[in-house]
């Protein structure tokens, strides 16, 4: 496994934990801010569509970028930022705000991610590798989703923001040490 290979499972799991301690409880939280099952429908919708769009929009505009590195950590920011946004959420049209900030974020790291990936495989067919691109996400968010849940009902909601921004903080920081690889490979 390269280095760059390592720091981006090491950064998406950080990153996909964060995430997923909201994971089921953002029905709940949309509710807690005076939405109901249509509000908790469109804003779910809304990041989703988002998401999707960008994705084809930063893929095909980044495909030869020599600044792809640089984004994809712009777009872990990002998710930091809108992550910490959750804590002056308020009502259905800031929460609708935030969804889409963190698809927008999204669509920035996850293409240019995927591709970063597949390039620094020393064999280009590693299933293993793959499936533990894959896996990791599901079995991170997984046990994230069970410790989120805890935190929200014995402290609060408001903690469970501030930790998974921080989370999130962590996993942008690991994944800029990429761009000190990048630095060093240019010097060399």
């Amino acid at each position: 496994m390269t280095k760059t290979v390592k720091i981006l499972l090491v950064a998406s799991s950080l990153w996909y934990f964060g995430e997923g301690l909201f994971g089921p409880l953002f029905a709940v939280f949309t509710e807690k801010v005076g939405g109901d099952l249509l509000d908790i429908t469109w804003a779910w919708s809304a990041y989703l569509i988002v998401t999707g769009l960008m994705y084809f929009f930063v893929g095909r505009s980044l495909q030869n970028s020599k600044y792809q590195e640089e984004v994809m950590v712009f777009g872990y920011a990002l998710n930091t930022i809108f992550t910490f946004s959750y804590l002056m959420v308020n009502s259905v049209m800031t929460l609708f705000f935030v969804q889409i900030g963190l698809g927008i974020a999204e669509s920035l790291s996850t293409p240019i991610w995927d591709s970063l990936f597949a390039n620094d495989l020393e064999e280009k067919n590693n299933t293993a590798l793959w499936g533990l691109a894959t896996g990791h996400t599901h079995f991170v968010t997984g046990i994230a989703v069970a410790i989120g849940g805890l935190i929200t009902y014995y402290i609060s909601f408001h903690m469970l923001f501030i930790i998974m921004g921080v989370i999130q903080a962590l996993a942008t920081i690991i994944q800029a040490r990429l761009l000190y690889s990048k630095k060093q490979r240019v010097k060399g």
